[in-house]
């Protein structure tokens, strides 16, 4: 599956979707982005992600956008 990169469980953060194995929340690279902030900025405060990693957070918050019904659930 596309999102197997993130990770929904409840022990981490809340419940907050974050990538997998780590305890970065997509919402964190999201607001950078939002913020102005470049892939090569955000890879340089999280070097654990790569650019593949910061577009399907992107890819998967538009996701939620177009399906507000689902929710997708993964847990390690």
């Amino acid at each position: 599956m596309k999102f197997d990169r993130i990770e929904i469980n409840p022990k981490i953060l809340g419940g907050n979707p974050v990538f997998r194995n780590t305890s970065i929340p997509i919402y964190i690279i999201l607001q950078m982005i939002r913020d102005n902030a470049s892939f090569d900025q955000i890879i340089q405060e999280y070097p654990r992600l790569t650019i593949e990693d910061i577009k399907i957070a992107l890819d998967y918050s538009m996701y939620l956008l177009n399906h507000p019904d689902e929710e997708i659930i993964t847990m390690a």
